[in-house]
C-alpha cells in the first residue's frame, strides 16, 4: 500500500481524537497536527512514523502538546 494511502487512512482516526482531546473542529485539528513536530515527522517517509498505529501517533502528538504548554 502506498505511504500516502496509509497516512490518509490513519489520519481518519488521529484527527477525531485530536478534535475530542483539544475541543476543536476538523480544520483546527489538522492545523495543530501538521504544524507540530510529530505532524512533520508523520509527513516524512524517511521517519517511518506513518507506519505506526494511530493511537501511538496520537499519544506522541499529545505529549508534544503537553510539553509546549509546560
Amino acid at each position: 500500500m502506498p505511504h500516502g494511502t496509509i497516512r490518509a487512512a490513519t489520519l481518519k482516526t488521529i484527527i477525531p481524537l485530536i478534535m475530542e482531546r483539544f475541543t476543536c473542529g476538523e480544520n483546527a485539528a489538522l492545523k495543530l497536527f501538521y504544524e507540530s513536530h510529530i505532524g512533520a515527522c508523520y509527513s516524512d517517509d524517511s521517519t517511518g512514523l506513518y507506519g505506526q498505529s494511530a493511537v501511538h501517533i496520537f499519544s506522541l502528538f499529545c505529549e508534544e502538546m503537553e510539553n509546549r504548554t509546560s
